[in-house]
């Protein structure tokens, strides 16, 4: 992920703009560890900067207002298309993530603003049908697709028309090294591995404090899952409620990232083991079960159809330029993997369920 350097506007010696003021408050505020919206790696394309907001900020504010992120509030997180008013969806997920790495950016002097425009980012790539759907596109697509790539094309290619969102690095590579996968840990990773600031190592905490509290809360309310189900030994440990989970989980990580000069984010062992062991029961009870297998497996029957209609139908469906310049492969993923759930159910009932024949 190459960026070109910042292009610094309002010169003079003193502080001309606002932006000027509230980066030399940031200097002044946050932790020696954080990272200063001044010192960006810069942007993809050089542009000027805004008289009022930081480059974060500007950042966190393209995200919120491009269409990919609107699509978040019909893509599932666990249940498929639900009903009910009050099952997460992968935007209330984003909106969880955000909320507990800011709370955590906050305590540790980091910035926030940052944090919260990866946080809000980091699932703009997510498949309809959730990981179900990534599974199907990953097998699909020829050398594979992951979400937190998917994530990245989209703010530097996709939005915008094609021109991207054109943001910062930081915020860009906090997006590219937030996902754990099924067996990964959220902390103790190589330095190449994790993100390259210590806010965007905040991601990768906050997602796993998020969802598996939240997945677990779904599951109840399914009636996947009852209060006497959850493994003793690590709700000894976390609690027995999701919000005191989660504020034994942010305080631990706080704890331990301080302990360690933040140098980078960290969290105990003991912690640690009890979160990894509840997100492992989860994929056992309620990712994996026999009944959300079998709606994965309509899931996959859905996005398989609409990949080989698409792509017979490419004109009418498929990015022109994508396919000029990418191939008709990439040009399917991105189409596929932009749809909402509702969409996707749609498009399949239009393309391959017959209509009724009505004679008056």
């Amino acid at each position: 992920m190459t960026a070109s350097p910042k292009t610094r506007h309002g010169g003079g010696g003193g502080l001309t703009t606002i932006r000027q003021q509230l980066e030399a408050r940031e200097g002044e505020i946050l932790a020696p560890q954080a990272a200063k919206s001044a010192e960006s790696r810069g942007r993809l394309r050089p542009e000027p900067e805004d008289d009022v907001r930081p480059a974060f900020q500007r950042d966190r504010d393209r995200i919120i207002h491009c269409k990919a992120f609107r699509r978040l509030k019909h893509k599932t997180q666990v249940f498929f298309a639900p009903t009910g008013d009050h099952y997460r969806t992968r935007l209330t997920h984003t909106l969880e993530v955000s909320q507990i790495a800011r709370t955590i950016a906050k305590v540790l002097r980091l910035h926030e603003e940052l944090t919260e425009a990866i946080a809000l980012g980091h699932d703009l790539g997510h498949t309809p049908f959730g990981h179900a759907g990534e599974r199907v596109i990953d097998s699909l697509m020829p050398g594979g697709f992951n979400h937190y790539e998917q994530s990245l094309r989209i703010v530097d290619v996709l939005e915008n028309d094609g021109r991207g969102l054109n943001l910062s690095w930081e915020v860009r590579d906090g997006i590219a090294k937030h996902s754990k996968g099924k067996s990964g840990a959220p902390v103790g990773m190589t330095p190449d591995l994790r993100a390259g600031t210590v806010e965007g190592q905040i991601m990768r905490v906050a997602d796993l404090i998020a969802y598996v509290n939240h997945d677990i809360d779904d599951a109840t309310r399914a009636g996947l899952l009852g209060p006497s189900d959850l493994p003793a030994t690590f709700i000894g440990v976390l609690g027995p409620s999701s919000s005191t989970r989660i504020a034994t989980l942010v305080k631990d990580v706080v704890t331990e990232s301080l302990a360690a000069d933040l140098a980078e984010i960290r969290m105990s062992d003991r912690v640690l083991t009890a979160v990894l062991g509840l997100r492992s029961f989860l994929f056992d009870a309620v990712y994996e079960n026999t009944i959300a297998t079998a709606e994965f497996r309509k899931a996959a029957d859905i996005l398989s159809g609409l990949w080989d209609k698409v792509r017979e139908r490419a004109t009418e469906f498929l990015d022109r330029r994508t396919i000029d310049e990418e191939g008709l492969d990439a040009a399917t993923r991105d189409f596929i993997a932009g749809m909402t759930d509702r969409y996707a159910i749609r498009l399949f009932e239009q393309l391959f369920i017959p209509k009724p024949w009505a004679v008056e």
